[in-house]
């Protein structure tokens, strides 16, 4: 692979979240063949191959290899990734697409509240039904792991295929690790999260593979992708102060402020304000606060850090 490849979700809430996230950072999406196509491309990255996938896939993806970097939940990448920090690196954390990967019991079951509680109830159940209480997932690692960390043993997985949260009221489990947001299905179907039975805080994430094969083509495609990346995370962070007169070379230091021009910096958007008051008391007598929606740097620290691990990984 010669070409950055780059996998984002194919449908739902999480494509819109992701493409309206790619527009602010400088790439906007324009998919092939319609709104059914499966490939598209991004304005401001020519060279990089675009797919549009299922987040599954674009983590299956990530851990084997076969792309260089995708959009997807955490959730998959641990559960799915045979050793997290050796198959893949998480280089930013989105703010959309959170759940939580939690352990639900029946709400009926009033004594349960905890995992240790959990085995317990297994325990009776196995004593009294002559077989393990059964536990309906689709993340059987995650569950075998968080289990095992909670010195729960008295289960056994079931693979869930559908609709988890309904597997207790079907009767073909009686737990079922799943994914909440709200919380609101849970409930709907008579279940409980257990007190400490959140295995995972999820979210989407920009996630880089270390086991594809990292081209210097692709390398380069990369960095202009995370500049664009950065630069949005940056921005954020930032306000614009416009004054009418020079800034004195005494105030930069005492507010921490980047110089762009003699009348222009860059200020901490939590301290704007303050700073802005303070420049009017100091002499200059109009100053105005604008919003940033980039600010590029020299520097990059979070594509350095992972040619760092692609090299380790190597």
């Amino acid at each position: 692979m010669s070409r950055l490849s780059i996998a984002i979700p194919s449908k739902g809430r999480l494509k819109d979240n992701a493409e309206a996230w790619l527009t602010a950072s400088g790439f906007k999406l324009r998919q092939k063949g319609g709104g059914r196509g499966y490939s598209a491309e991004l304005k401001g990255l020519p060279d990089a191959e675009v797919m549009l996938l299922s987040a599954r896939e674009i983590a299956e993806g990530l851990i084997s290899g076969q792309l260089h970097v995708g959009i997807t939940g955490e959730d998959l990448l641990h559960d799915l990734a045979g050793a997290f920090d050796r198959d893949v690196s998480v280089m930013r954390r989105l703010g959309f697409g959170g759940a939580d990967v939690i352990v639900a019991v029946p709400a009926a079951w009033l004594d349960v509240e905890t995992m240790t509680d959990l085995e317990a109830a297994g325990a009776l159940f196995r004593e009294r039904h002559g077989r393990r209480m059964r536990v309906a997932t689709k993340y059987l690692k995650l569950t075998r792991q968080f289990f095992s960390e909670k010195s729960v043993g008295e289960y056994r997985l079931i693979e869930s295929p559908g609709a988890t949260e309904a597997a207790p009221a079907a009767g073909t489990a009686e737990v079922i690790v799943d994914i909440t947001t709200t919380g609101a299905t849970l409930k709907a179907n008579d279940l409980k999260i257990l007190q400490d039975g959140v295995i995972l805080k999820s979210e989407a994430s920009l996630t880089g593979s270390l086991s594809a094969d990292w081209s210097a083509e692709a390398m380069s495609t990369l960095r202009i992708f995370l500049d664009g990346v950065e630069a949005t995370a940056a921005a954020k962070t930032f306000s614009r102060l416009e004054t009418s007169n020079p800034i004195p070379e005494d105030k930069m230091s005492d507010f921490g402020l980047t110089l762009l021009s003699d009348c222009v910096a860059l200020c901490p958007s939590n301290k704007a304000s303050e700073v802005a008051r303070s420049l009017t008391h100091a002499g200059i007598e109009t100053v105005a606060i604008a919003t940033v929606n980039q600010v590029f740097s020299s520097d990059n620290a979070v594509f350095e850090n992972f040619v760092k691990k692609v090299s380790r990984s190597a």
